[in-house]
């Protein structure tokens, strides 16, 4: 939509009201006993975090059962339940809450309306836990409404409030041109989410040491906002010069907007992002306002409905830096959401490696149609203060997942005037998708180049029960074949070496660009694609072990299910070292801890099960730019200011080669409240001996570093820990298909994890 267009807001909202109502029904229809009533076509993604893998078509959504009374435990236990919608599974995790006991679920997912295929789940893995659904006290899911609301440009019609003299704050932005020196020639600059019409201005001024200046004049305020209300507005941002430094004028605004537009959320800068730097402050809070009546809907009803069938429960969504947020938070600001869809496969690779003993990693998801990647460094995951989606880019914290456009479904190509081979971004999806899948797919893919050269094996079944196509896939490959003039297996094999090295480029920028060497980490792969992958790009990046979880796809269920609660609260604090002191910045700190404190002690967080870490956002004086160096209360105490110097100036060596002797100035400080993590015990496998034969189902001939191999066919299920398995090999289970390259071996842990090294 249009800035401007009020219509395809008003049917987005009306459709979402509609798909919760079909919930409603059929959640009704599911305790009295019946089948859901049939659901119209609608959104795809709904609302829990649709991970779009496009590996496996979605299969034909299985009918709904009723989970009968009787087979319910009545032991008092109370349970935790991650969800993660994939394109073509919906994950659940179930947790016990006190034993760490978990059981995990997987059904079809389905696409016209994601709200079944969660329900489906729902009553499965209730089911397979014997338990009632009430007694599921937490439910736990990202969610891609935020997302998807700014990159199909659905969000609200948003005014916006500035101080006078400010009215251009977001057209004149920061003059930065993408594309290098040229880039200007071709550059169309998107519409900002608050256009100009709609912007008016404040007769006030506040200093940057947050005194007034120039009062408030209410009364033109009044009158303006009440030709903003005849526009039709439907979201009001106020973001008022140097309010990071005093919001009163602001809040002053926000009081007189609710008499004017009382029916309009209001959003104030210097309550979403109270730092400085005017435009990246309005930017965020404008997309605050953009995204917040879709989002806050969607939450607040997903909560009623949910309540409705599991009394009681909590709903946490899943926030862009991977941690959990209460549904006021999200409601009140749902720009700290916009990427907690791969934030939840961050958090279960850290849970699962962490089992094997493994805590600084390189994380590669590999869907369908994009690979996400990310770098976690004893136990935590990078991140960054920016988050960017589409054009829109704003100042909120998130894991620093970097994506390419390199998937199963990437589609490979031979330019006629280069004739140099091209895979990707230009994606097959799931449907038709690759040619393999028998669905009217005619161009090659890397699914198709993975099938020529047999790394599914013949017995291999996607989603545990859809066959290949395999001639499909081989005439397909024959194109790229043709235009190279080289044998077929060769030309597949050329299309899997070229995927590689755009997922190897990817995870540089995680790692080397960052100043981190990737052989200090060890690298896992999830993801419908991923562990056919991971050994290869473990072998260029120099990064062992390459980790393959149990059920891959499993795992931001996982990470859904396993993150803590956290809030956070930041201001800005401009001070150089020799004008401040220890004693005024841990005054600072404290108050900040305190009130995120208070929000996790409102969800009933006790304070004895809260942690509290705390950053500062430092440079030297004179520089543009900062870098946030995170420490905790316990340890500000012990080393002050000159231990974040220390630090600061190590990572600043670090990632530039150099530090220097001038003098250290914050800028930023920030504290982190987190609930205590969530127990789960992890299955373990049967023990068992190295010899794997017990587990091999064949043997096949596959194409591999430029030739002909036999190599043996595993089935996952039957693999004990103890396990080793020589490569060239191949490991198959219902989600996932692992390649174990020659001159490597793959031990499997006690959890049943895959560990590939190579044969020394």
């Amino acid at each position: 939509m249009s800035n401007g267009g009020r219509g395809d807001y008003e049917s987005r909202i009306i459709e979402l009201e509609r798909k919760l109502q079909d919930m409603e029904r059929m959640l009704a229809d599911a305790r009295r006993g019946g089948a859901p009533a049939p659901q119209s076509g609608g959104m795809a993604a709904g609302g829990m975090a649709v991970r779009g893998s496009g590996e496996i078509p979605p299969p034909p959504a299985a009918a709904a059962t009723t989970v009968p009374q009787a087979s319910f435990k009545a032991d008092g236990a109370s349970y935790r339940l991650g969800v993660d919608v994939g394109g073509t599974f919906t994950d659940l995790l179930l947790v016990n809450e006190a034993t760490g006991e978990n059981f995990t679920a997987k059904v079809p997912s389905t696409p016209e309306d994601s709200s079944r295929g969660v329900i489906n789940g729902i009553k499965k893995v209730c089911e397979t836990a014997g338990i009632d659904p009430r007694a599921i006290s937490h439910v736990l899911h990202g969610t891609t409404v935020a997302t998807n609301t700014v990159l199909t440009s659905s969000g609200a019609k948003v005014g916006l409030v500035v101080t006078k003299g400010y009215r251009q704050v977001l057209q004149i932005a920061r003059s930065y041109v993408p594309g290098g020196l040229g880039g200007w020639v071709i550059y169309n600059k998107p519409d900002p989410l608050a256009p100009l019409e709609l912007t008016i201005e404040a007769d006030e001024r506040m200093s940057a040491k947050g005194e007034v200046v120039d009062r408030l004049d209410g009364r033109k305020l009044e009158n303006d906002l009440k030709t903003l209300a005849g526009e039709g507005i439907q979201a009001l941002t106020v973001c008022l010069i140097n309010a990071f430094a005093n919001g009163a004028h602001e809040r002053e605004v926000r009081e007189i907007a609710q008499r004017v537009l009382p029916d309009v959320p209001v959003s104030i800068s210097s309550e979403v992002v109270p730092e400085m730097q005017e435009y990246e402050r309005t930017e965020t809070t404008v997309a605050n306002s953009y995204i917040r009546p879709v989002v806050s809907k969607y939450i607040r009803n997903l909560h009623t409905e949910l309540s409705t069938s599991m009394e009681g429960v909590q709903l946490h969504v899943l926030r862009s830096d991977g941690g959990l947020s209460s549904v006021e938070a999200a409601e009140d600001f749902p720009v700290n959401l916009l990427m907690s869809g791969p934030a939840g496969g961050v958090a279960g690779a850290m849970f699962i490696a962490k089992q094997s003993g493994y805590e600084n990693l390189l994380t590669f998801d590999m869907g369908g149609t994009s690979t996400d990647v990310a770098l976690i460094q004893d136990g935590k995951a990078q991140k960054r203060r920016e988050t960017r989606v589409g054009d829109v880019t704003v100042r909120a914290s998130s894991i620093d997942v970097r994506t390419v456009g390199a998937g199963g479904g990437s589609i490979a190509y031979v330019p006629e005037l280069t004739k140099a081979l091209r895979v990707g971004p230009q994606s097959a999806g799931a449907v038709p998708g690759p040619a393999a899948y028998g669905r009217g797919g005619e161009e090659p893919t890397v699914t198709d180049a993975n099938v020529t050269l047999g790394y599914f094996p013949e017995s291999a079944k996607l989603g545990g029960d859809m066959g290949l196509d395999r001639a499909a896939a081989r005439k397909a490959v024959q194109k790229i074949a043709d235009g190279l003039d080289m044998p077929l297996e060769k030309a597949a094999e050329g299309i899997v070496n070229i995927v590689n090295e755009n997922m190897f480029g990817a995870l540089r920028l995680v790692s080397v660009e960052q100043g981190y060497d990737p052989r200090d980490f060890a690298l896992i792969g999830f993801g419908g694609a991923g562990p056919l992958h991971v050994n290869a790009l473990a072998r260029l990046m120099g990064s062992w072990p390459a980790i393959v979880p149990p059920g891959p796809g499993v795992l931001c269920a996982y990470g859904d299910a396993t993150t803590r609660v956290r809030d956070e609260r930041s201001r800005t604090f401009i001070r150089r070292y020799t004008n401040t002191s220890d004693a005024e910045v841990l005054k600072a700190l404290e108050e900040l801890a305190d009130g995120a404190a208070e929000a996790l002690t409102a969800e009933g967080i006790a304070a004895g099960d809260q942690t509290t870490t705390v950053e500062v956002d430092l440079r030297y004086h004179g520089q543009g730019l900062t870098l946030t160096i995170e420490t905790d209360l316990d340890g500000f105490k012990k080393t002050g200011l000159a231990g974040v110097a220390k630090e600061f100036d190590a990572i600043h060596e670090q990632m530039f080669t150099f530090a220097l002797e001038h003098e250290h100035e914050l800028v930023n400080l920030r504290a982190v409240v987190q609930g205590k993590p969530t127990v789960v015990r992890p299955p373990e496998i049967a023990s068992g001996g190295e010899d794997a034969s017990g587990a091999t189902i064949a043997t096949e001939t596959i194409y591999v570093d430029g030739g002909f191999v036999d190599a043996k066919i595993y089935d996952r299920s039957k693999l004990a820990a103890g396990n080793v398995i020589l490569g060239p090999a191949i490991v198959t289970e219902m989600d996932s298909t692992t390649l174990i390259l020659p001159g490597h071996h793959a031990k499997v842990d006690k959890f049943g994890t895959l560990l590939i090294w190579p044969v020394n």
